[in-house]
């Protein structure tokens, strides 16, 4: 048997390892404790080292190489810390590449190991050879193609390094087999060899300077909080800071939970289906500090027209970022976290009689209350069906009503549910709120819940997802249940793909080009997810008529194992408000 992966303080000095038991023993060294793995061939020698060390590090087996790897963003989106996963060559490899893409778009730090076929038949299209980091290249942040043992070491502490400093993002790993198997004296504690990679900046007091200077002559500032606020972990400090400063507070997709949902300062969700009120605010306001936000155009509309009567700040930790789409009039290259607490330090060091942080905010605020009050996030609720929105709702208001909401993670697919989700789900802590916002990928939600459910295994994981992206997963199901993973899953099951029929009907006269899922509108509901839910050994549930609906909530939430609740929606229901791509804050469509 080889030599089993185990503290590097009781490896005797002198002792061959494998590389497969070194690249293991790097993993505990880092302080890995799940790993999410799907094995083969080119892999195998890796699993068997997985195997020696299930009391310190626990391999969880998903169904698809593509669920592991949805789980490990799932596992670091609520974490913070790196999440790993695991495959053989070949397809099993570029199963991987959407979740690295994914990644790559919403900044979230994951390792993604894969084996390779041995080096002396790299090339020679062997079985299951896929050149998977030429493949990866352009959706990672950075790649190793392994060819030594001896760097084994290096390799990884230079993943896990690259992983979450500056900008966070994936790393792919290969692996050939021979390199696994071959047997060295390792040196654990190799120096890294990364010429030129300075990530790290602390803007300067004199930029630092120049914000307050900018907030001296507003009278209408708004901050557009993004997704880099929860991953530089700025909740606190932005939350100090605007209150401070008497700022209201915009979030993007991503930044849902850097800022309370329930705060007066809280504008919520603004871009294309935010609220009226934040996009208003957008569009009126003299100062945009955008912190952590890379000006998407699912939050800009026309560039030209954003934030147009105002001047821009923006911090950002990717100088590539600044000026990229939108161009600000302050830019900064630096940490968020590090600016807010700066921030906060000086306006708390100020002397006594300093002039005000900023010009008399109570018009504005005044203006921005006569929106909340005029344009609230609202739907026609009905008694005869339930509608999606009603369900999320009721969703929020039973686990905050039973003090269940500090304790639960949502995460979602990709498609109205998701918007949905974003608008009457509210977010009061970081990391409690796992979507695909930059790639948008149907399918993310199951696993991702699933990974989070691994990470806090006393936290209600719920996955609020549609038909047709929880069908692009399903077999985690399986995941869930044998590795008892007690995720819960609302579906909105509205028998199609509601965002494109939602846009055919607004802007293709209501032709369908193949958005119906099911299998015929005079038949059952189709596939029939509460017996494949069953068949996963899954409780399972159909809901359709609303005066069950809490009942069920109920029932679902307190579940002891995995459960699907398949509410029934119609699909004739649209997302609202919503601003059409490229266009304007004056072209906003409310009903």
């Amino acid at each position: 048997m080889a030599p089993s992966a185990q503290s590097t303080d009781q490896i005797q000095p002198g002792t061959l390892q494998s590389g497969a038991d070194i690249f293991v023993q790097c993993l505990l060294n880092h302080g890995v404790d799940t790993i999410f793995a799907y094995p083969g061939g080119a892999s195998m020698p890796l699993h068997q080292s997985l195997t020696r060390v299930a009391d310190k590090l626990r391999t969880i087996l998903p169904r698809n190489e593509q669920g592991g790897g949805f789980a490990a963003q799932g596992y670091s989106r609520s974490t913070g810390k790196v999440g790993l996963c695991m495959s053989t060559s070949g397809p099993g490899a570029t199963n991987f590449v959407t979740c690295l893409a994914d990644a790559k778009m919403d900044s979230i730090p994951i390792i993604a190991i894969t084996g390779q076929v041995s080096t002396p038949v790299i090339g020679t299209d062997a079985f299951q050879e896929t050149p998977i980091v030429e493949v990866c290249r352009a959706v990672t942040k950075h790649h190793y193609l392994v060819t030594r043992t001896e760097d084994i070491p290096r390799v990884v502490k230079e993943a896990f390094h690259l992983a979450v400093t500056g900008r966070p993002g994936p790393i792919i790993i290969d692996l050939p087999k021979d390199v696994q198997l071959r047997q060295i004296v390792p040196n654990y504690d190799p120096p890294m060899n990364l010429p030129g990679y300075k990530p790290e900046r602390r803007a300067s007091r004199k930029e630092l300077e120049q914000i307050l200077e900018l907030l001296r002559g507003s009278s209408r500032p708004i901050i557009y909080a993004g997704g880099g606020i929860i991953q530089s972990g700025a909740s606190d400090s932005l939350r100090a800071f605007a209150e401070k400063a008497g700022i209201p507070v915009a979030m993007t997709l991503l930044g849902l939970g850097g800022f309370p949902n329930d705060h007066y300062l809280s504008l919520h969700m603004l871009g294309m289906h935010g609220t009226v009120y934040s996009n208003y605010a957008v569009n009126e306001g003299d100062l945009l500090l955008a912190f952590g936000v890379r000006f998407d155009d699912r939050v800009t509309g026309k560039l030209s027209e954003f934030a147009k009567h105002g001047k821009i700040v923006h911090v950002d930790i990717d100088p590539s970022e600044l000026n990229k789409n939108k161009k600000a009039h302050l830019p900064i290259h630096g940490d968020i976290a590090q600016a807010l607490q700066d921030l906060v330090r000086m306006i708390d060091a100020r002397p006594q009689g300093s002039p005000p942080l900023t010009q008399d905010l109570r018009p504005w605020m005044r203006q921005i209350d006569t929106w909340r009050e005029t344009e609230p996030m609202r739907f026609s609720d009905r008694s005869d069906v339930i509608l999606p929105q009603h369900a999320i709702k009721r969703l929020y208001e039973i686990l905050r009503d039973r003090g269940r909401l500090d304790d639960t993670i949502v995460s979602t697919g990709v498609g109205q549910h998701q918007m949905w989700s974003a608008q009457y789900f509210g977010f009061n802590k970081p990391r409690t709120w796992l979507t695909s916002g930059g790639l948008g990928t149907m399918g993310f939600g199951l696993p991702a819940a699933m990974g989070a459910q691994a990470a806090h295994p006393l936290k209600t994981c719920i996955d609020i997802d549609g038909d047709g992206s929880f069908l692009m997963n399903v077999q985690e199901l399986a995941c869930c249940f044998t590795e008892k993973l007690p995720v819960k899953v609302l579906l909105l099951n509205n028998q199609h793909l509601g965002m494109v029929v939602q846009w055919e009907d607004r802007f293709f006269e209501s032709n369908r080009g193949h958005t119906y899922l099911g299998a015929g509108l005079d038949k059952p509901p189709y596939p029939d997810f509460v017996t494949i839910a069953k068949g996963f050994s899954c409780h399972s549930r159909r809901v359709t008529d609303k005066d069950d609906l809490d009942e069920a909530l109920i029932e679902m939430i307190d579940s002891k194992g995995p459960y699907l609740l398949d509410v029934m929606v119609p699909h004739q229901e649209h997302v609202l408000p919503m601003i059409p791509s490229g266009m304007t804050v004056r072209d906003i469509i409310k009903a």
